[in-house]
């Protein structure tokens, strides 16, 4: 059962709802510049300069939020993503290598 924010634990995570964030573009870029990142690396949402609203980027960290690509934590008024790498790399080993392959 996912937490209180919606993160679901590792074992909750399914292969096909991992697909399906990473299906849309702008979704695949934020993974994308998270790996790129060093581990542990938190930003906030705001600072991948989405070309899209402010709802619509908040629907889009909820799919990643859901699907256990991400965690976020509040800061306020806004809120800071952490790519969930560890888990990930358990639950669904050489994911993150292929998209950093193909960045």
């Amino acid at each position: 059962m996912p937490d209180e924010d919606g993160h679901p634990s590792r074992e909750e995570m399914s292969l096909l709802t991992v697909l399906n964030a990473l299906s849309d573009p702008l979704r695949y870029a934020v993974v994308g510049a998270l790996l790129r990142e060093p581990e542990g690396t938190a930003r906030t949402c705001a600072s991948f300069n989405l070309p899209v609203s402010k709802s619509t980027i908040t629907h889009h960290f909820r799919i990643l939020r859901e699907a256990g690509l991400v965690q976020q934590v509040d800061r306020g008024n806004s809120r800071a993503a952490t790519l969930r790498r560890a888990d990930l790399d358990h639950r669904f080993p050489g994911l993150l290598d292929l998209i950093g392959a193909n960045l």
